[in-house]
């Protein structure tokens, strides 16, 4: 039997190693799932604004005939309608609106500006304005506009401070409480409690998270503060600077099925122009988003009287200032928005 022979040092350490490459390859699985996810996560943020743009409603609004030249940036008129037609027994029951009998009205007008360069400017319109509606006799409240259409309400508006309106936007009473619903409430920070039996609403003082039907009364209120129109368009652009800054936060974005419910809830009540592209729906988001933060400006149509006389049994309406308003819309239409402040 043969001795066993001494090992030669070089070859001692023979033994199998692990290998190297086993490492990489779950390096690489992993960094190809993270990058499968950023991917879908990529196309969901585009395909869900896609699809819940196609199902918008678009319209004819723009007036026809001789209107004011184009100006620097995009002008949109922002419409809040009362509008009852598209809701079901039971949403008109929780969200108090009543019968759905009788022409829309407005709740709310708004113009926003997005200048090419400076602040977004958010210009509330009293709705019972004092205003020369094309067709009819005698000054009218210009909700009375929106009565007939909202093209005699875009050419009234045009008419009356010289500034082209771009493009449409009008949401109803279900798309404004399904759209906060969708996002976990807005909370709001109130000086003075608000109880005002006619928009159904009983707050407390304090800082407190409103669901939409609560929002909605909070908005529409006329009665609860004593400011009449003037508290409730404030609250308004309040309201909208707020609904904006959380839909567009990282806790909307990140959250795929918070993201899916807010692109796609409450899009069957809104209403836009037909000459509208998505990109310009993009660029109004943006400026709502702007108006949120310290990139805006919030501010009513100078007042010279709240309770104008219109004769003829027309009853009481806000006359605005004349030279005032002037001012501020010929800022709008040279798009030097970069001197107004908010009010």
């Amino acid at each position: 039997m043969s001795e066993t022979q001494p090992i030669d040092p070089r070859y001692a350490d023979r033994s199998p190693r692990p290998s190297a490459r086993k490492p990489k390859k779950r390096r690489n699985w992993f960094l190809r799932t993270v990058g499968l996810i950023v991917l879908l996560f990529v196309l969901m943020l585009i395909a869900v604004p896609l699809y819940a743009w196609s199902r918008i409603d678009k319209i004819e609004a723009m007036p026809t005939g001789t209107r004011p030249a184009e100006t620097p940036g995009t002008t949109y008129l922002m419409v809040g309608s009362d509008a009852r037609e598209n809701l079901s027994r039971a949403e008109r029951a929780r969200l108090h609106t009543g019968g759905d009998a009788g022409p829309a009205r407005t709740d709310s007008i708004m113009l926003m500006h997005v200048p090419k360069s400076g602040p977004t400017v958010l210009i509330s319109i009293p709705r019972d304005s004092a205003v020369n509606i094309p067709g009819v006799s005698g000054r009218q409240k210009i909700n009375a506009a929106f009565n007939k259409s909202p093209a005699l309400l875009i050419e009234t508006i045009e008419n009356t401070t010289g500034l082209r309106i771009d493009h449409y936007v009008e949401v109803g009473f279900g798309g404004f409480a399904s759209v906060i619903d969708s996002i976990g409430g807005i909370n709001m920070c109130l000086p003075k409690p608000m109880n005002d039996k006619l928009a159904h609403i009983n707050l407390p003082a304090g800082c407190q998270n409103l669901d939409g039907v609560n929002a909605l009364g909070y908005v529409r209120s006329r009665h609860a503060d004593g400011q009449n129109d003037f508290g409730r368009v404030q609250r308004q652009r309040e309201m909208v600077g707020a609904i904006a800054k959380k839909a567009s936060s990282p806790s909307t974005f990140l959250n795929p099925f918070r993201y899916y419910s807010v692109a796609t809830k409450g899009v069957d009540a809104l209403t836009v122009d037909k000459d509208m592209s998505l990109f310009d729906f993009i660029r109004f988001a943006r400026g709502m988003r702007a108006i949120s933060g310290s990139g805006g400006v919030t501010l009513t149509v100078p007042i010279s009287n709240d309770n104008y006389h219109l004769g003829g049994g027309r009853g009481v309406a806000v006359k605005w200032d004349t030279a005032k308003a002037k001012a501020l819309f010929d800022a709008i239409k040279a798009d030097n928005t970069s001197g107004l402040k908010s009010s």
